[in-house]
């Protein structure tokens, strides 16, 4: 399958390793001869600055971090003030001459009308304190989706071409975060989209067969009916919880154990279930319902309709930096390019799920981790993936 690259995990991930290898080859520069050139040093500090910056303007334009990110700016630009603005507002000032702060607004207007970077003389910034070092200021563009969202003001004794330049590349710099930090956002609200419409989908069959099982033992072995009634309620607890779009393997797989405790139920012997799992991988971090959803795909799409008795495996393997999750059945299997128009989503309501575990798979760690469906008719079926051990940005909420 293919799709859109993920690319703002790759610029992420490209602008870290830049860093890092940055300031190992300072490193062992510094270790060959024993120091490190002023230039080298400046570009060092520069870079370390500007990935402190970058930590909070992944939050997105706030007040907050406008004045956390400030400092980090003030300190790249070496002006004497810096502000940050948006359309109307002061959301931060950090340096002296804060009295100043008002008209950060006012010379804005004009950046935020034409999206041009503003030099601003003298007459235009001086005050009447005759001990105030502001004596001018350059403002420059934040722009997201092609929008000025806000300014960047650097605030000077004298502004000079060099501090313009400096500005803009910095202006430039900060929307490249904003801009990010909208991607990641509009990720999360994608992600909990899908996840509200796969808890929409637990399938009414389900509910109302486990339900009947459950009834079919409250006379002959009221013990099992209540074991099966305490699974059924942790099981819709953990597929309805609020909160949270990760989970750890290990609290999918004890999920999963509930829904075949259910199904089994209902099925009896016909239903034989295999467990393989490399204790390692028990604590990886993977999107929540993404086993689940699988697993009942196997047993409603690949057992029910089929003969006899039907075995469904599941195996999560260690892969070195990865954990590879499979679920296998023997049943009646289906066409391949049935299964590829439901992962292109042209038939949505065909397979429970399925389409939305491969999107959000692909959407949290790239096309490469999307879903493998290896089936033919009356050949069964074995759907996999493989996810990172560690992933940026991934991590378990309870």
């Amino acid at each position: 399958m293919t799709g859109s690259i993920h690319w703002p995990t790759a610029v992420l991930v490209a602008g870290t390793m830049l860093l890092l290898w940055l300031g190992v080859t300072l490193l062992r520069r510094s270790r060959r001869s024993g120091f490190i050139s002023e230039t080298d040093r400046a570009t060092y500090a520069t870079l370390h600055t500007a990935s402190l910056a970058s930590r909070h303007l992944g939050e997105g334009l706030s007040p907050e971090s406008a004045e956390r990110a400030g400092r980090h700016l003030l300190s790249i630009l070496g002006a004497q003030a810096v502000s940050i603005a948006g359309p109307g507002s002061v959301l931060s000032w950090t340096g002296t001459g804060e009295h100043h702060r008002a008209q950060a607004v006012d010379l804005g207007e004009r950046t935020l009308e034409t999206g041009r970077t503003v030099a601003h003389p003298e007459e235009v910034v001086a005050c009447g304190d005759p001990e105030c070092p502001l004596r001018g200021a350059v403002t420059a563009p934040l722009v997201t989706d092609d929008l000025v969202v806000g300014t960047l003001t650097a605030w000077t004794q004298e502004p000079s071409p060099g501090l313009t330049r400096a500005t803009e590349e910095v202006a430039s710099w900060v929307s490249s975060q904003l801009a990010l930090a909208e991607l990641a956002r509009t990720r999360n609200r994608v992600m909990e989209a899908e996840l509200r419409a796969l808890r929409a989908q637990i399938s009414p069959h389900f509910i109302y067969n486990s339900l009947a099982a459950i009834a079919s033992f409250v006379r002959t072995d009221p013990d099992r009916a209540r074991e099966l009634l305490l699974d059924f309620a942790d099981f819709t607890r953990y597929a309805l919880r609020t909160g949270g779009t990760f989970t750890t393997l290990a609290e999918e797989l004890r999920n999963v154990e509930r829904y075949l405790v259910l199904e089994q139920a209902r099925f009896g012997d016909r239903l034989r279930v295999s467990l393989l799992v490399a204790p390692e991988v028990l604590t990886v971090t993977l999107p929540y319902l993404a086993v689940q959803p699988l697993v009942e795909n196997a047993v409603r799409h690949g057992l029910a309709s089929k003969e006899g008795v039907g075995h469904v495996t599941i195996t999560a393997s260690d892969q070195g930096s990865e954990a590879e999750i499979a679920i296998e059945d023997d049943g009646v299997g289906t066409d391949p390019e049935r299964v590829r128009a439901i992962l292109d989503g042209a038939h949505p309501h065909d397979s429970m799920g399925l389409g939305n575990v491969d999107a959000r798979l692909r959407q949290v760690y790239g096309d490469e981790c999307g879903l493998v469906v290896e089936t033919a008719p009356g050949a069964g079926t074995r759907v996999s993936f493989r996810v990172p051990k560690f992933a940026p940005g991934v991590h378990a909420q309870h």
